[in-house]
């Protein structure tokens, strides 16, 4: 088996050592090719080559913005097609970020070093599965998309980039970009099959459950969404602040049920089509694509091979 480890040096939880034992372990069963990224596209622009030279295994060892990367490197050659796992490489995750969602929602361990035992063991064993994802625009996302308020959170902790993320910096950059939204909260426009169009102020689009994590604390928008699903839409039509507070707290319980008369909720959509007047800032795993004024989040299943 031929296979690369992409490793971000700049990750919240690698480390030299730690990359080096698990190179040295990837090695004592593939034929491995190691790849420290530079700047921000590198890694997928390294799976891109790994995809294009018929390599079997890419792992990625980093944050979610590393695997949404090494994601979308691999795919590039797929042109988006459902069931496409079997004509891109195997993808490996190894977490290293702050938060890890995307790996965390497939099981797999938060200790870089039992990540690695889990991989090799999952390479001997045979193990894998067929994940479901989601695409932005034509940019791949593996656990959320957002246009608005979390899209704005993502937007100003992007601008720090030089201080160290934490579930506190988001949380304080939240509340902020709540209170003082550097665009306001225009009135976006969601259209889902066969419902009237519906109009919003912020819109998340989930590809599994937990949307995403604070510290440890598992934060639930559309509590049956999967990698097995179609994507999950939440939306509030108001952002008062009773309003926030309610689905705050009720994101945070453990069974993750979202109710109120402000919110726009639907689950397993093929499509999602969000509008606004003016450009507004989208986000795709935690990282800025840019803004837009229309994006179609669609459902693309068995889109990707990932080692568990």
């Amino acid at each position: 088996m031929r296979a690369v480890l992409i490793v971000n040096p700049q990750a919240t939880a690698t480390t030299p050592a730690g990359r080096d034992v698990l190179a040295h372990a990837l090695a004592s069963q593939v034929k491995l090719d190691v790849v420290e990224t530079d700047y921000r596209g590198h890694a997928m622009t390294v799976a891109r080559a790994a995809a294009c030279d018929d390599i079997d295994l890419v792992v990625a060892h980093g944050g979610d913005g590393t695997v949404n990367e090494v994601v979308n490197g691999l795919l590039a050659v797929t042109g988006g097609r459902p069931g496409s796992h079997s004509s891109a490489p195997m993808l490996g995750v190894v977490p290293g970020g702050s938060a890890n969602v995307f790996a965390r929602a497939l099981g797999l361990p938060r200790d870089p070093v039992e990540a690695t035992h889990h991989l090799l063991n999952a390479l001997e064993q045979g193990r894998s599965r067929q994940v479901g994802l989601g695409r932005a625009d034509g940019r791949w996302f593996t656990f959320n998309a957002g246009m608005g308020w979390d899209a704005d959170v993502v937007a100003a902790v992007d601008q720090r980039r030089g201080k160290r993320t934490s579930p506190s910096l988001y949380l304080r950059t939240a509340v902020r970009c709540y209170l003082r939204p550097p665009h306001g909260h225009p009135e976006l426009t969601v259209q889902v099959p066969g419902e009237e169009p519906a109009t919003v102020r912020t819109a998340f689009v989930s590809n599994t459950d937990p949307w995403s994590y604070l510290g440890p604390r598992p934060v639930h928008l559309n509590n049956t969404c999967s990698f097995d699903t179609g994507l999950g839409l939440f939306a509030l039509t108001r952002l008062g602040l009773p309003t926030v507070l309610r689905h705050t707290r009720q994101a945070l319980r453990r069974r993750g049920e979202q109710r109120g008369r402000r919110l726009v909720r639907h689950d397993d959509l093929s499509i999602v089509g969000i509008t606004a007047p003016s450009p507004v800032n989208l986000q795709v795993d935690g990282d800025l694509v840019g803004q837009r004024t229309h994006v179609e989040f669609v459902s693309v299943p068995r889109a990707l091979t990932v080692a568990v």
